[in-house]
């Protein structure tokens, strides 16, 4: 038996499954089908990110109808599908980058909201 994981493992865990979990499983599906190893590997899966973020800005343009060539050419809807792409994105080089994502994630969040929102939050 292989221990690549498939797509079709992916796609396994019901819609109730752990956010990190997810996260695990994406990085681990991306190690068993990477071209890449070490630090080209990370480098890559940053860079990933800004792709991401460009699809963001493509479907906020769609979205608006700026691009008079294309009209509105996405909707608001593409506009969230796109950014959850990116908080994936990013979730998945940060488990590239670290086993402890999940923790490491938590402390970052804590900071920021106690820097933005005080004692109160």
């Amino acid at each position: 038996m292989s221990d690549q994981v498939t797509s079709a493992d992916l796609l396994k865990s019901d819609s109730k499954s752990d956010l990190w979990e997810s996260i695990d499983r994406l990085h681990a599906w991306l190690n068993a089908n990477r071209a890449h190893d070490g630090a080209d590997e990370l480098l890559l899966r940053v860079l990933k990110l800004s792709e991401e973020v460009g699809e963001v800005a493509q479907a906020v343009i769609g979205a608006t109808g700026q691009n008079p060539r294309k009209g509105t050419s996405h909707s608001w809807e593409d506009v969230q599908a796109e950014l959850c792409d990116v908080v994936i994105t990013a979730l998945v080089a940060l488990r590239t980058l670290t086993p402890e994502a999940r923790e490491v994630f938590t402390a970052h969040l804590a900071g920021v909201r106690a820097r933005s929102l005080g004692s109160s939050s």
